[in-house]
């Protein structure tokens, strides 16, 4: 083989490994039978949400996964895979979920999220979950309630005051 060659798969496994590092979740998912533009389209939805994705030679991610030393994926690593990296857990499963509805062709294999391994079933578990800002914001609300309900009983109390009040 020559050098060009091996650096470009020097170059590839880098890249996966990086991706990998800086990536909440990686999702593996078969993409045969999607059309270029298909392709594209999934592109740019998970580039709206900070999510991307990249095709790679199975050997050269199942090289990266060994390098950080990941195990438990190399089961799904046969057959044309697409590799989605994204920063939030939810983010990148939720977009290939949402996609494969309307395109069967995209089949969720597997992935890691927070560093576990997790089966096409935990995938879609992980999709389903709602945004960290989501979560923060009902979080935020379950303590507020506790306040709000006594500013309403405390105003409920003054207003019954007042009303019962003899008129001067």
């Amino acid at each position: 083989m020559n050098k060009k060659a091996l650096d470009a798969k020097k170059k590839a496994v880098e890249e996966i490994t990086a991706g990998l590092q800086e990536s909440k979740s990686f999702s593996i998912v078969s993409y045969h039978g999607l059309t270029v533009a298909n392709l594209t389209e999934l592109r740019s939805k998970l580039a709206e949400k900070g999510a991307h994705l990249g095709v790679y030679k199975n050997t050269m991610v199942a090289r990266a996964l060994k390098a950080q030393g990941i195990e438990g994926l190399d089961s799904y690593l046969e057959g044309p895979n697409a590799f989605v990296f994204s920063k939030e857990p939810q983010d990148g499963p939720s977009v290939l979920l949402r996609f494969s509805r309307y395109h069967e062709e995209l089949v969720l294999r597997a992935g890691l999220v927070e560093g576990k391994v997790v089966d096409e079933k935990g995938l879609k578990d992980v999709a389903k979950l709602p945004s960290k800002e989501v979560l923060l914001s009902m979080f935020c609300m379950v303590l507020n309630e506790p306040v709000a309900g006594f500013a309403r009983a405390v105003k409920g109390v003054a207003e019954k005051d007042s009303e019962s009040a003899p008129a001067a």
